[in-house]
């Protein structure tokens, strides 16, 4: 039986490696609002995974769906208007 001592260091010799660049992290940053909305809608919707949804329910999935659109769009608005040269939007 092999020992998983010579794998596990084969793993984590890497590891200072695999940290995520600053560049990543910023994206990260700028993409949180449409992560959190899109965690926000998939909560609304497991919620009425295992019964029926009540009117709250179809009004907190409708609410969570425009949210995850609205920070999109705003997402795509602030990409749009950072690509303008001179930064004019």
């Amino acid at each position: 039986m092999s020992s998983i001592v010579t794998v596990q260091d084969a793993v984590t010799a890497f590891a200072d490696f695999v940290e995520p660049t600053n560049a990543e992290l910023d994206a990260i940053e700028v993409e949180m609002p449409v992560i959190l909305a899109d965690v926000a809608l998939l909560d609304a919707q497991i919620i009425t995974l295992d019964r029926t949804p009540t009117e709250l329910d179809i009004r907190r999935i409708r609410r969570a769906r425009r949210r995850a659109l609205a920070a999109r769009v705003a997402l795509l608005n602030s990409a749009d208007a950072a690509s303008l040269p001179g930064g004019a939007a």
